[in-house]
């Protein structure tokens, strides 16, 4: 019997710089009572198929993220994570990725790490803090991973399309892929895009 492909995939989050600014946050966000359809559910596990095992931990407090918690519960996984596993991370779980990757030699051998709009700083909407701030060296975060791949969006009302250019200063081995259009903060219910990469990647390992 063929091994699954493990696919790893972290979600977003917030971060805020003191508990009066979460606390601001609480009383005065939108609350929907629609359900939410995100492309990392349904649409990937469909359309990638049986030889794929998805792996989607809940990360700690998600609306009040810090960085160190976060690195716990990654590390909790370790044992059980396969050589050749994909990473995913979408927007806050971009970051973590991003600056674990580049702070931390990973245990296992990564195929490919997809960074989905993923904020370099605290420019924009997406205010960092937690913990979550990148470093100047990112050197190792290419190192680590096989493929890299950093997606942004120009319609993206959360991380500016800038963003990209300043990790391209970084990066010397990364695949930037800009879209026109992603329904601002990669709010999609299908990313067809994502599952072409990934089977391309697995196909040539």
């Amino acid at each position: 019997m063929e091994k699954k492909i493990q696919l790893f995939v972290i979600h977003g989050g917030m971060t805020f710089k003191s508990k009066k600014d979460y606390l601001h946050y609480l009383k005065n966000r939108k609350i929907s009572i629609e359900k939410k359809i995100s492309w990392r559910d349904e649409f990937l596990k469909n359309n990638l198929g049986q030889n794929f095992e998805i792996i989607k931990p809940r990360m700690p407090l998600q609306d009040n993220a810090k960085y160190e918690e976060w690195k716990i519960h990654f590390e909790r996984h370790f044992t059980q994570l396969k050589n050749n596993l994909l990473l995913i991370g979408s927007s806050l779980g971009g970051i973590f990725l991003a600056k674990y990757l580049s702070e931390n030699k990973f245990p296992k051998k990564i195929l490919s790490t997809y960074l989905i709009g993923t904020a370099f700083d605290g420019s924009g909407r997406k205010y960092i803090a937690g913990g979550f701030k990148l470093k100047s060296d990112l050197s190792l975060l290419e190192k680590n991973s096989k493929n890299l791949y950093l997606m942004f969006s120009k319609d993206d009302d959360v991380v500016p399309v800038s963003h990209a250019e300043k990790f391209r200063k970084k990066l010397k081995n990364t695949n930037i892929i800009i879209y026109k259009n992603k329904n601002g903060h990669f709010k999609i219910s299908e990313f067809p895009e994502i599952v072409k990469m990934i089977k391309a990647d697995v196909k040539k390992k």
